[in-house]
């Protein structure tokens, strides 16, 4: 489920894109109330055989690694921490490399779940995929995950690029549209599906990917996903639903915002639970910057 003060953060970040790649604000508020809901006439794509995460193929976030998460500001190594989240597409290689000489694993964020008209790709994206608008973000359109058959050629060139930029891991975002008003009758079989799919393209390439704000259906996708990343935990008490991932000895890392969480709250409430649970905890202000408080 998405919370206000998230959408408040995506809603920054995507203009921050649009204005290095075409515009902010060229989408339109007004298509959220035409719902799309074509029903595929084709049958939905079959999720490929993935290796197994625990098979040791790749590079995973340990439970003693740090993390710094960065979309919304220019490039920045200055937080010392092991792990860096970044946008897949406003970062070079030569960026991600620079990050490897200095010891830290890089992984990169790609929108899985929603259609953003400022990216390089947005051309690619056929209308019969493109479901109501995120509500409070004009440039943004759910996607419709059934059709897997015609968002597969997107998505890999994504994970390709992902890849060849030197990447270690993935961090897929909007990949819990079926809780969400997309326009389309998604079911939660529907993003399990999709979602497992999304796992299948990480692993193919060697990489590591998370499983971003889906706690509901963690009992179904732990066992394939490799770490976790989940927004406002503490303060929406879904935290505690993530402790199969630390069980499994895979890393976990929650993001508190600024807009909704004081640093003494922080530090003094969700640190110990977040330490009582194994957890990687952050505070972040909602743009995402390099500002970032961990729990010491």
């Amino acid at each position: 489920m998405k919370l206000p003060k998230v959408q408040d953060m995506r809603m920054f970040v995507a203009c921050v894109a649009a204005l290095m790649l075409v515009s902010c604000g060229g989408g339109s508020a007004g298509q959220a109330s035409t719902p799309q809901t074509p029903v595929p006439s084709t049958p939905v794509a079959t999720p490929t055989a993935i290796p197994s995460p625990n098979s040791g193929a790749f590079w995973k976030p340990s439970l003693t690694d740090s993390f710094q998460w960065i979309l919304s500001t220019a490039f920045d190594t200055s937080v010392n921490a092991s792990v860096y989240d970044v946008d897949m597409f406003g970062t070079t290689a030569a960026q991600v490399a620079q990050l490897h000489a200095l010891g830290r694993h890089a992984v990169c964020y790609i929108d899985v779940g929603s259609y953003e008209n400022f990216r390089p790709d947005a051309s690619a994206f056929p209308a019969a995929v493109l479901g109501n608008v995120y509500v409070g973000f004009p440039n943004e359109r759910w996607l419709d995950i059934r059709r897997i058959d015609l968002l597969s050629p997107i998505m890999t060139a994504r994970f390709d690029l992902c890849k060849s930029k030197g990447f270690d891991a993935v961090e897929p975002d909007n990949v819990d549209g079926y809780q969400n008003a997309t326009g389309f009758p998604l079911s939660a079989s529907d993003q399990i599906t999709y979602n497992t799919w999304i796992a299948s393209l990480a692993h193919q390439r060697g990489l590591s990917v998370a499983l971003k704000n889906d706690s509901d259906q963690v009992s179904s996708l732990e066992p394939i996903f490799d770490f976790a990343l989940e927004e406002s935990c503490w303060v929406g008490g879904t935290c505690a639903a993530l402790s199969p991932f630390h069980a499994d000895g895979k890393a976990v890392i929650t993001v508190e915002y600024t807009d909704a969480t004081s640093s003494n709250t922080f530090l003094t409430q969700y640190c110990p639970q977040a330490k009582a649970l194994g957890f990687y905890a952050l505070l972040k202000n909602p743009i995402l910057d390099t500002w970032a408080e961990p729990c010491p």
